[in-house]
């Protein structure tokens, strides 16, 4: 595989190269670059198949890369100092990433799950490190068992919490449950246009198709949610401000 190493430390880059000759891969470093600018220009000559990427470089940081090149294809290992956030960001798209100083038992690992993993799907998952990093704010990451999940705000018609667990109903048919109480998602929902009609439920207001003014919701769905009496006005008055806009 042809590859570019964009890092900003030499001596970075210098190790890597070295475990790269110990572990006799298959992998040709064709450049070496420190910063976005530099690896974009040497990424459109050289066409690489593999682009070991340091999350932040001296001008910007790796998807200002990824926006410049997304007509390239090629594969990526993220290179990151033990940054709380960046690993956050990559744990939860699953994309493989080693971090500094390099180790080489990390390297073959990263290598070995790289070739086998199709561009497309290592282009989603990057997608969703992006939104983490930007914080983007109509994404919800639900921490499942052995997974994290990404939500589409905009998809997700409503959530029902029961003993401390909390599941989320999307437009596509799924179902996600978390060991989590609705609280704990309610303020984020809310700046998502959600609205919370009961105790056990947010709502959100644009899969709403009438209602009922006994107090039960239609979804588009067919899908009934109950409005609470303590929560009745409050309801009526952010459901009828979306319905007048």
């Amino acid at each position: 595989m042809k590859a570019l190493l964009v890092e900003d430390k030499a001596y970075i880059r210098k190790g890597l190269l070295n475990l790269l000759k110990l572990i006799d891969s298959d992998v040709e470093v064709i450049g070496e670059c420190e910063s976005v600018k530099e690896a974009v220009v040497v990424a459109n000559a050289c066409k690489p198949e593999l682009v070991f990427l340091d999350i932040n470089l001296t001008d910007g940081n790796a998807f200002d890369f990824l926006e410049q090149t997304e007509h390239l294809n090629f594969k990526i290992i993220f290179i990151t100092a033990y940054e709380e956030y960046a690993l956050k960001a990559l744990k939860i798209g699953a994309v493989d990433y080693i971090l500094k100083p390099v180790d080489i038992n990390d390297l073959e690992l990263a290598l070995e799950k790289v070739k086998n993993l199709p561009i497309a799907q290592q282009k989603q998952q990057i997608q969703t490190v992006k939104s983490v990093w930007n914080d983007d704010e109509s994404k919800l990451i639900l921490s499942l068992h052995d997974t994290f999940q990404v939500i589409d705000l905009n998809e997700l018609m409503y959530c029902e919490s029961d003993k401390g667990y909390t599941s989320f109903y999307c437009s596509d048919g799924k179902k996600h449950v978390v060991s989590k109480t609705l609280k704990t998602f309610e303020d984020q929902l809310i700046m998502a246009n959600f609205t919370r009609p009961h105790q056990s439920f947010m709502v959100n207001l644009t899969f709403i198709d009438k209602y009922d003014k006994s107090g039960i919701i239609h979804l588009k769905n067919g899908k009934k949610i109950p409005v609470s009496s303590r929560k009745k006005e409050q309801f009526v008055k952010a459901f009828l401000t979306i319905n007048s806009d």
